[in-house]
């Protein structure tokens, strides 16, 4: 078996007071993360979701496949048939397939099928997760997936918030829908649908609250 060939990690070393101030720095911001529903029509620069893109890509993957495909839309067309698509699912979910413990979870969150936020956001980043590569030859496998395109999605949505950005993870039920409306190739199954942009004025958000953080971590 053939070693891949290896170059030399650069690494900085951070003092503790550094480390310290990144990390309160880091933790601060991302706290302020939330799940906007009302976006501005406002368009900025592409190059940010760009630049974003570009920082998901670095996500760790199994075995470096790097399974994941973005694919930004900003089409009022294209933006137009994703919601009508959406909606549809969603509004069948809500009526027949969501069992009532689910509805009830819902109901604080004043969600329903409506999602017209899918035509207002200037931009949409849809995640694709690549299962596996087909040549002329033969198909070759990824490994570890939904965990690698997760991983790259958590980079992403980091990323854009770290930029003055607001998203929301939509994951309509199911979301074939966007393959075809994207012309997607088989091998390629939608994962996430992203509304990205700034949030319209005088947004509201549900007064929700995170777990502490002895509710989330052991040090054994």
């Amino acid at each position: 078996m053939s070693k891949m060939k290896s170059v030399k990690f650069e690494h900085e070393r951070l003092s503790r007071e550094e480390s310290v101030i990144r990390g309160k720095s880091f933790y601060e911001l991302m706290k302020r993360r939330r799940s906007i529903r009302h976006f501005s029509p406002e368009k900025f620069d592409r190059s940010l979701l760009e630049l974003a893109v570009r920082t998901a890509g670095t996500a760790p993957s199994g075995a470096n496949k790097q399974p994941w495909k973005f694919i930004i839309v900003e089409s009022p067309e294209l933006k137009k048939e994703i919601r009508i698509a959406a909606e549809k699912e969603e509004k069948e979910s809500y009526e027949q397939r969501m069992p009532q413990s689910w509805l009830d979870d819902l109901a604080p969150l004043g969600t329903d099928w409506h999602k017209e936020f899918l035509e207002i956001a200037p931009y949409l980043i849809v995640v694709f997760k690549i299962d596996y590569l087909k040549t002329d030859s033969e198909i070759k496998k990824h490994y570890y997936v939904n965990e690698s395109v997760g991983l790259a999605s958590g980079l992403l949505l980091a990323s854009l918030q770290n930029m003055g950005l607001v998203t929301l993870t939509h994951t309509p039920s199911p979301m074939n829908f966007l393959r075809k409306i994207l012309n997607r190739p088989a091998n390629e199954k939608p994962f996430l649908l992203i509304p990205v942009g700034f949030p319209a004025e005088n947004t509201e958000v549900p007064d929700i609250k995170k777990k502490e953080f002895n509710e989330i971590c052991e040090i054994i």
